[in-house]
């Protein structure tokens, strides 16, 4: 009846997946389901901890790296919050330079400082920038090309 105990903790695993959604847990859930293999072959108890143990991390070190590059070709990572603003274009608000600006962003106000190997030279208000990385709560941006607003030229 040792088997029994070992599917209950199947079990009880698989619920455990359902509320995290970690597929790691898949691995553990193997274990317990060859720990109830042995159960019911007759091994002894140690024997029993013995295989689950080992089928866990076996399945651990060759299923799990499996299963989560199918995952990353099924499902693409999204950016999410600062990582999400990396390559976008934003307008200068306040002159931006090595030492730091301001630029509108997705419609706020975001710190801003050139990148290291750009143009010494600061971006004047209206010049569109993008984003190439965050540093901390700080924008670290590039110009685009000729992107400088001008004021309307009047016709001579």
């Amino acid at each position: 009846m040792d088997w029994l105990w070992w599917i209950g903790a199947a079990l009880s695993l698989g619920l455990i997946e359902v509320f995290v959604l970690d597929p790691v847990i898949f691995m553990f859930i193997g274990g317990a389901l060859a720990g109830a293999l042995a159960a019911a072959l007759g091994a002894p108890i140690w024997l029993q901890v013995v295989v689950a143990v080992v089928t866990t991390l076996v399945l651990l070190a060759t299923a799990w790296p499996w299963a989560k590059r199918q995952l990353k070709k099924r499902v693409p990572l999204q950016a999410t919050n600062a990582d999400a603003q990396v390559g976008r274009t934003a307008v200068v608000v306040a002159e931006v330079s090595a030492a730091g600006g301001r630029i509108k962003l997705t419609g706020e106000v975001w710190t801003a400082r050139l990148d290291d190997d750009a143009p010494a030279e600061p971006l004047p208000v209206g010049t569109k920038v993008t984003v190439r990385r965050i540093d901390g709560a700080t924008a670290v941006v590039e110009q685009l090309p000729s992107t400088t607003c001008d004021a309307p030229r009047s016709s001579d």
